[in-house]
């Protein structure tokens, strides 16, 4: 979930432990190969920009948004003009559905519901690039290669979620829509990321906890990647735009990766704020190995997570991962970075 109320969905796909088992296959869809135009954020206005004082007003488009439009490349279509391609399939209950002429989508902005569509299409597309960017279905074994149905708007609420059991990701219109924040929908993604690693994941506390930490931290580290430049406000800040919906304090942040908390002091027994705690070991695990050897690592491991996993488990699951890929100094260090948090 992107918001603080929800706990994280179960799997369905199953997947192999980190070692000693047969890799089933996962490949991706196939004829997927078209591309085409069309306009999102990168990742959001606040961000990049660097304007805390940005508010929704409505959905309006105000001049003071105009320079965080952009137009990109939409990869893996399936040449029907419409937003369904090998990793997602767009649906929406709130407009008419967008589609391209000749490969290229019109220069929709947040006050039409198709700018939605393309964001929530283009950022899911873009965090399965990050993935096989680190080498997941190539040299690595494949992480959710498969198609997404991501619903715009159908959640009238300030929340977005990851349901399992239709293996889709909603995204919702209250506030700042979900949609136009692309660090919200590669939060969502990283709870269907777990889901095709691991069946049945996030059954208890800890390990819907560890869903939320991670599902933060991809959203960070995929969003900083695809944009490519330094950001504005801090990087560890989570949905700087959603959150100006609700929050007070600047910087606005849904949460951050680069908390205090240690356990078990400060554990809540809610899921979002005790997942502060994983995700901070994260955020120092990319520090000290930095972001390909880092995020490779915490996604390895998570193949070996049970699907009630605690922290210290997952932890120890991580430490193996490391030490497996990148050897002893590499481990060493992310045993230093789970150390500071309480968890081992």
């Amino acid at each position: 979930m992107a918001t603080r109320r929800s706990a994280v969905g179960v799997a369905v796909v199953a997947a192999a432990a980190l070692a000693g088992m047969s890799v089933p296959a996962q490949g991706a869809p196939t004829g997927f190969t078209s591309t085409a135009t069309g306009t999102v954020f990168m990742p959001n206005p606040v961000q990049e920009l660097g304007i805390e004082s940005l508010t929704d007003q409505k959905d309006a488009d105000y001049p003071a948004l105009a320079p965080a439009y952009h137009r990109e490349t939409l990869t893996d279509l399936d040449g029907s003009g419409t937003l369904t391609g090998a990793y997602a399939a767009v649906k929406s209950s709130t407009g008419q559905a967008a589609t391209s002429v000749n490969g290229v989508f019109p220069d929709w902005h947040r006050n039409s519901d198709q700018f939605e569509q393309v964001m929530g299409y283009f950022w899911v597309t873009t965090a399965q690039a990050y993935l096989q960017h680190l080498g997941f279905g190539s040299t690595l074994r494949p992480v959710n290669q498969r198609q997404i149905k991501v619903r715009i708007d159908q959640y009238g609420g300030d929340n977005s979620f990851f349901r399992d059991n239709k293996a889709d990701i909603t995204l919702g219109k209250g506030g700042v829509d979900d949609a136009e924040d692309a660090e919200v929908i590669v939060h969502e993604y990283g709870h269907s990321v777990q889901d095709g690693q691991v069946p049945g994941f996030g059954t208890n506390l800890e390990s819907g906890a560890i869903g939320e930490g991670f599902g933060d931290y991809l959203a960070v580290v995929v969003t900083s990647w695809a944009a490519g430049a330094p950001t504005l406000t801090p990087e560890a800040c989570v949905a700087d735009w959603d959150s100006v919906s609700y929050t007070s304090t600047v910087p606005h942040c849904l949460r951050r990766l680069d908390g205090t908390k240690v356990y078990p002091t400060d554990l809540k027994g809610e899921v979002h704020a005790d997942g502060e705690i994983w995700s901070r070991a994260l955020w120092d695990i990319r520090g000290a190995l930095g972001d390909v050897k880092g995020t490779t690592t915490i996604v390895e491991a998570q193949f070996a997570f049970a699907k009630d996993t605690s922290l210290h488990d997952a932890a120890l699951a991580t430490v193996a991962a490391a030490q497996r890929l990148y050897g002893t100094s590499a481990a060493k260090q992310v045993t230093k970075a789970f150390a500071a948090r309480g968890i081992l």
